[in-house]
């Protein structure tokens, strides 16, 4: 078990850049797998990217490919979200999830055990 808190997000006009953070606490952080979803306003939530374990594999959905890299630093036991030439459609709460199970990427949600409270990422047109 592990508490993941998200933060950064905000107000971000199109076209613009933000990233988001996702900061674990638990010690076996280093060992799991992890991934970001995100729900928007009226529909269910979505996976956006997923890295493996030891950071060498990711995963994107269509939509975030070529716009959004995740990474991880184990020495800070923080996942990144870096999202570029964001568009209203990518307005959501976004999610950080992990599980120590996972060893590879995954983009399924049934495969996560742990996540954040979310963070509010608005894209303003």
């Amino acid at each position: 078990q592990v508490q993941l808190v998200e933060s950064g997000g905000g107000l971000v006009q199109a076209g613009g850049s933000s990233r988001l953070s996702c900061a674990a606490s638990g010690r076996r952080f280093r060992t799991y797998a992890m991934g970001w979803f995100r729900q928007a306003p009226g529909k269910g939530r979505e996976f956006v990217a997923a890295i493996s374990w030891k950071g060498d594999s990711t995963h994107y959905s269509d939509s975030a490919k070529g716009r959004f890299t995740i990474s991880r630093d184990n020495t800070k036991n923080t996942m990144y979200l870096q999202m570029h030439r964001l568009k209203p459609e990518d307005t959501a709460v976004y999610y950080c999830a992990a599980d120590p199970s996972l060893v590879a990427a995954s983009s399924h949600e049934e495969d996560y055990g742990d996540w954040g409270q979310g963070t509010q990422v608005t894209v303003s047109s």
